[in-house]
């Protein structure tokens, strides 16, 4: 009898933690969609009445869309799977589903490093080098956006077929258990180099927007120099206008958040990967922080545009 308690209450345990997690996928995937959702419509709403994107907004509006993938691709099946549906998927669903989930995600990742990149070459002085690549820069937005697409869709299917290859599913192999399905990986040598060479460019994005972030801190601290030594000493200079700094600012935040969602995600991923251990909650956790940039990332955005600001602001009175 006494075993038999404890084993109710395990299960009982185990039913409440998949029911709040459930319910927080649920609100995390929501809450995204909702903003991203919004983004995507005023940006197509934009371009129906005939009016063109600035390449900022171009870049926000791929963003939202690779934002909107990841949080379908992870929050759905993670929702579905934590409210007591197990397994669901089967073998050809759970590989295009980890498919769609690496592919969003590294775009989500480029296009933030882009965004990193256009915002240096727009805010670098005139005398600086970067600034000789912005009128480049404006005409290649949309182009190296799609090229991104393309890239990644490119890699992860290559990926997925050699992974599926019978000379890679030896009987050396790790079973992982998503809880929406269950898939084989090799867990050869070969197989892990594979993949470490196929993550070379997540790890290069990461450290250019390392590198663009403080190289961007350092403009404006320059930049606030120039301003303090302006007001003390009654000069004129030409100095960033207001609405590239707070982009500016709006761009680090998007960064670092980025970076420590991405960091945490990566480290509880590399640790049931290498250390092979699987606990239930871990894999869970690990997906809900992946989908913490996606469902956070619109909110910035709009916080910081002022034309969205401005409708908003308009709304009350017309009610």
């Amino acid at each position: 009898i006494p075993v038999h308690n404890s084993s109710s209450q395990d299960l009982e345990k185990m039913m409440f933690r998949d029911l709040v997690l459930g319910i927080l996928f649920l609100i995390e995937m929501g809450v995204g969609i909702l903003g991203n959702f919004f983004l995507l419509g005023l940006y197509s709403f934009t371009l129906f009445i005939g009016q063109r994107l600035r390449p900022r907004e171009c870049i926000f509006a791929h963003l939202a869309l690779a934002n909107s993938e990841v949080l379908l691709s992870k929050g759905i099946p993670q929702t579905i799977a934590c409210l007591g549906i197990k397994n669901f998927l089967d073998h050809v669903g759970c590989k295009i589903t980890i498919c769609t989930q690496n592919v969003a995600r590294s775009v989500s990742l480029s296009i933030t490093c882009l965004l990193s990149g256009f915002q240096i070459i727009t805010i670098s002085p005139s005398n600086s080098k970067w600034a000789e690549l912005k009128p480049k820069a404006q005409k290649c937005i949309v182009p190296s956006c799609f090229l991104c697409w393309c890239f990644y869709l490119l890699i992860n299917f290559t990926l997925l077929g050699t992974m599926n290859n019978s000379r890679y599913l030896t009987n050396n192999t790790k079973m992982w258990y998503l809880g929406y399905c269950s898939t084989l990986t090799p867990s050869s040598f070969n197989a892990a180099l594979f993949a470490i060479v196929f993550s070379i460019p997540d790890i290069m994005c990461v450290g250019f927007m390392i590198w663009a972030s403080a190289y961007l801190v350092f403009l404006l601290h320059r930049h606030h120099q120039q301003v303090k030594h302006i007001h003390n000493s009654h000069l004129s200079l030409k100095v960033f206008p207001e609405k590239r700094t707070k982009a500016t600012y709006t761009i680090l935040v998007l960064v670092s958040t980025y970076v420590s969602f991405y960091s945490a995600n990566s480290v509880l991923s590399f640790y049931l990967f290498i250390f092979d251990k699987y606990y239930v909650s871990l894999i869970p956790t690990s997906s809900f922080l992946a989908a913490c940039f996606p469902a956070i990332s619109p909110f910035v955005l709009i916080s910081s545009d002022s034309h969205i600001l401005q409708i908003f602001s308009f709304i009350p009175y017309n009610l």
